[in-house]
């Protein structure tokens, strides 16, 4: 007996895309108009496991806060892990459309933010739990078991280790391939891989810098913390040029810095906020404690004893997927898409929290040889592409409202359908065959 292709799969898998776009489109427009920011998103956690539930998915809530995890065994085969997030961004949208985030919420320190999902979170979920349904509908086509998770805390780099120190593979298995997708602003109906460093790993600090407050008419008896706070800065900035190989793509960036409330008072502390992102641990490692030494030695110069407060807040590794793993994937795709569909990514200095669930997470999971694949779903529409300025597809990828704008808005119609279906290829790909 000739088993089925991969692509022969595929093709009978998504014969019932019709009929499930009408639900996931419900669903990626509800979890639009309802976002929730990292660490509070529990009712789309709600939506995802309600979802997975009619699917028959055995579906465990609360792993690593909002986390949910659904299992769907089907057989003998491999267990493969397909995941997408549940959190929003503190940014007010301005998309003009009739299902836009009109959600404010408590943000840090207290006070109302404005909530949008200006990442395509919302996209991502909905596509995931689109190929979830697809492939459960399907069961007879592959043999394995299913995982569908949906992270919490992403945008803060914060979820996927909660779920793997909550005993994400202790509890629900060890996976033999983890799969995720990401919207990016070029056109939908387009996928696109990458090799080597697909994103920069990072690292982010929250500094106090300590000074001596006063009097603005006698600053010769203050030690002025915003004088030395800039300066730290100044100098920061050009820890990349001094302290890194030329050859390693690196970036760090002060992206915050707050002292005081008067114009006449010399206050106790200034706080600065800073990321550093690169593609080789080496340099991250690098500029961590270039960082460290910089602000020490700043704050010395001002004669403060008091050393500054250097906290790391968050932090994430290179995004390496799997070559192997992946170039499978992309031959799935180019199957599925035709070859004119699925592009060459470059390397980006976005970061995100996924590596973690390959051998970048293996001091919290306690397994290596995990292998992940990455890859960029395009999410700019027909009419969206044709108004962008510009003459040259460059100029327009310029022009175009890029993730966490307040006007970024995926083409639900047409990137959503491209998501269900290369996730399902996908997943195809790596479970196994009946």
């Amino acid at each position: 007996m000739t088993l089925p292709s991969t692509a022969d799969r595929v093709r009978e898998v998504l014969l019932g895309l019709d009929d499930i776009m009408l639900a996931a489109t419900t669903l990626c427009l509800a979890v639009h108009a309802d976002p929730e920011l990292s660490g509070e998103e529990e009712h789309t956690a709600s939506r995802l496991a309600a979802w997975l539930t009619a699917d028959g998915f055995r579906v465990t809530p609360g792993v690593g806060g909002h986390g949910v995890v659904g299992v769907l065994r089907n057989g003998e085969g491999p267990r493969v892990l397909v995941r997408a997030e549940l959190d929003a961004l503190p940014v007010e949208e301005r998309t003009g459309l009739p299902y836009a985030s009109t959600v404010r919420a408590p943000g840090p320190g207290g006070r109302d933010v404005p909530v949008m999902h200006a990442c395509g979170h919302d996209l991502h979920l909905a596509a995931a739990a689109g190929a979830a349904r697809l492939l459960a509908r399907a069961a007879h086509l592959w043999r394995g078991t299913l995982v569908v998770v949906g992270q919490p805390a992403e945008e803060t780099l914060q979820g996927a280790r909660a779920m793997l120190e909550d005993g994400l593979y202790d509890r629900f298995g060890r996976p033999d391939a983890v799969l995720a997708q990401h919207t990016a602003p070029f056109p939908a109906g387009m996928v696109a891989h990458g090799t080597g460093a697909l994103m920069a790993g990072s690292l982010s600090f929250d500094v106090v810098v300590h000074g001596r407050g006063g009097h603005a008419a006698t600053p010769h008896l203050t030690v002025n913390p915003v004088a030395t706070a800039a300066a730290a800065v100044g100098a920061l900035h050009g820890l990349v040029a001094t302290q890194t190989d030329p050859a390693d793509r690196a970036v760090l960036t002060v992206c915050r810095l707050h002292a005081g409330d008067s114009s006449n008072v010399v206050p106790d502390r200034a706080t600065l906020g800073l990321t550093v992102r690169a593609h080789a641990q080496t340099a991250l490692d690098s500029l961590a404690e270039a960082v460290r030494r910089t602000v020490h030695a700043e704050c010395a110069a001002s004669g403060r004893v008091d050393p500054p407060e250097i906290t790391l807040v968050s932090r994430s590794a290179p995004n390496v997927p799997d070559p192997s793993a992946t170039a499978a994937v992309r031959e799935a795709h180019q199957a599925l898409f035709g070859a004119q569909r699925v592009a060459s990514w470059p390397p980006s200095m976005a970061t995100e929290d996924f590596p973690l669930f390959g051998d970048a997470g293996r001091e919290i999971h306690g397994f290596a040889g995990i292998p992940t694949v990455y890859w960029m779903l395009g999410s700019v529409g027909p009419r969206q592409w044709r108004a962008a300025p510009g003459r040259t597809p460059a100029d327009k990828l310029a022009a175009l409202p890029p993730n966490h704008s307040p006007e970024f808005a995926p083409d639900v119609r047409s990137a959503l359908p491209t998501g269900v279906a290369a996730m399902v290829a996908a997943a195809l790909d790596r479970l196994g065959s009946r």
